[in-house]
């Protein structure tokens, strides 16, 4: 029971999201979310169980995603049940990924990073020049109610596809998972951490790299699937170098290094993306100050900063650590907050239209011609950041001392 009880909150959760964010665009984004959830899980099993860099890894969800359009166009859409479009697409996606690598497992590290960016590259190119597949510049579109309904639905409504792109997530989640602890899942581990090794006790690095790959496969094409009953629509920007980095970078900013690591960064990554976006244009700025600043100092990532605390939550220490988190963490936040708006306003006075001089930033509107909110925004990032650098010291010893045993007397 405590082994499921994740699972059964996590269904629960999934279930009762719409009564709270129910509306139109909140669905989306939830949606979204998943698919991005399904992709993230499936390139970590490339790059945090099997060691594998991949720069080329949304080329299997692409493909998937083209193929269910495909399907979508055909004549016999009609009596074809909807639901079933991600197997299709799990099933292009596992097949073109055995093909690519069966070459391309042949070794790890630069070797396989480097085909991995070829194939993207190609995959990009072939989509202009093979317009029969790919559909040229504009992609391929369909129209997911053209279907069979399934048990009366018609997946025409908002709340109708999340709930349908939920139960895939949740299956391919839990698949996922499961692939982790068998004996091919467990030896990818191995094979990461000392293929040498993994081969003396009788094991095939190549082999089991191999299926890594071709199983992440699948579960990238089941995500292409979701993908197009979502969007309706796939083009070059959904297989190229570019889609491959931002799946990376979700990898990476949630933690390659736990099972659930990539959810959160989906998550976060999500709601950076949909949310921050509408707020300003520069949000991809603040995404990379983001990453590189996670890559540089937290290189677990999200996931590794919450188990972190683990310890001295064990020891009943989790407490000392609030007030350090208010006199360095929060100082921090709001000094970022306070260079972001000089940026926001820098940017507005270069880019915005002649004699538009108001600007809505942080729900206050105001005039960037006038001196009193650069003060504001320039003393709230110098004492903020100030304040975090000259308590940073003290942040740290409260650190080590809530994470360390008491010496016995």
């Amino acid at each position: 029971m405590r082994m499921l009880m994740p699972w059964i909150v996590g269904a629960i959760v999934l279930l009762v999201l719409p009564i709270f964010f129910g509306g139109r665009s909140q669905l989306t984004i939830m949606s979204q979310m998943s698919i991005t959830v399904v992709f993230a899980l499936a390139y970590n099993m490339l790059l945090g169980q099997g060691g594998m860099l991949s720069f080329g890894h949304a080329v299997y969800m692409g493909m998937g995603s083209f193929l269910c359009l495909h399907v979508m166009n055909m004549s016999s859409f009609g009596s074809f049940p909807l639901p079933l479009l991600p197997l299709l697409g799990g099933v292009f996606g596992l097949l073109f990924a055995i093909i690519i690598g069966s070459f391309s497992t042949r070794s790890a590290g630069t070797v396989f990073a480097m085909i991995s960016l070829g194939i993207g590259e190609l995959m990009a190119a072939l989509v202009l020049i093979v317009t029969v597949f790919f559909g040229g510049e504009e992609g391929i579109s369909g129209y997911r109610d053209e279907g069979l309904p399934f048990f009366g639905i018609e997946f025409i409504s908002n709340l109708e596809v999340y709930y349908l792109i939920a139960i895939w997530m949740f299956i391919a989640v839990a698949l996922m998972y499961l692939f982790s602890r068998t004996p091919v899942g467990r030896m990818a581990n191995a094979v990461r951490d000392n293929p040498e090794r993994a081969e003396f006790l009788g094991y095939s690095a190549r082999r089991v790299r191999f299926v890594s790959f071709a199983v992440s496969g699948f579960f990238c094409g089941v995500a292409g699937g979701l993908s197009a009953i979502l969007f309706e629509i796939a083009t070059e920007s959904d297989l190229n170098v570019t889609a491959s980095g931002v799946i990376l970078l979700v990898a990476f900013l949630g933690g390659i290094g736990f099972f659930w690591g990539p959810i959160i960064g989906a998550v976060v990554f999500t709601l950076l993306q949909t949310v921050l976006g509408l707020q300003t244009h520069l949000w991809e700025l603040y995404l990379g100050v983001v990453f590189v600043g996670m890559v540089m100092f937290f290189p677990a990532g999200l996931s590794g900063i919450i188990m972190a605390h683990v310890p001295a939550a064990k020891m009943g220490k989790l407490g000392t650590l609030v007030g350090p988190y208010l006199t360095c963490v929060l100082p921090g936040i709001l000094g970022g907050l306070g260079l972001a708006a000089l940026i926001e306003m820098i940017f507005h006075v270069r880019s915005g239209a002649e004699g538009e001089h108001h600007m809505v930033l942080f729900w206050i509107d105001f005039s960037t011609h006038d001196v009193l909110p650069w003060l504001v925004a320039l003393a709230v990032a110098v004492i903020g950041i100030g304040l975090a650098v000259r308590n940073a010291p003290n942040f740290k010893a409260a650190w080590e001392n809530a994470s360390t045993l008491p010496e016995a007397a």
